[in-house]
Formats: C-alpha cells, sequence, structure tokens
C-alpha cells in the first residue's frame, strides 16, 4: 500500500460561537436548507466576502 504525502489537512480546525435568536437562527436554517445549502457554508461565504471587501490595501 501506497504511503499518502504529508499534505496540509483541508478540515476546518476552528469554531466561531455565535449567540443569536432562536428564531431567527431557526428561520435561517431553514431559509438555507430551502436553498440546498447549509448554514455553516453561507456563514463562511459571508466570511470571505466581508474580509474581502474590507482588506486594508
Amino acid at each position: 500500500m501506497a504511503k499518502k504525502e504529508n499534505k496540509p489537512s483541508s478540515k476546518k480546525n476552528s469554531q466561531l460561537v455565535l449567540r443569536l435568536d432562536k428564531d431567527e437562527r431557526d428561520a435561517f436554517v431553514e431559509l438555507c436548507k430551502q436553498m440546498d445549502t447549509s448554514a455553516a457554508r453561507e456563514i463562511r461565504r459571508f466570511i470571505r466576502e466581508f474580509m474581502k471587501e474590507n482588506a486594508a490595501e
């Protein structure tokens, strides 16, 4: 059996804890399901776009 190369892991290794109103959270999760995406994916997308738009040049 071939030995795996030492590649950096693509797994996420950090968490961000948020406090949200339960109804707002539930509505967001439901909307994501209706749009065939996940809440985590959309939050990560928001963070990446926010950083790109607000990066110091």
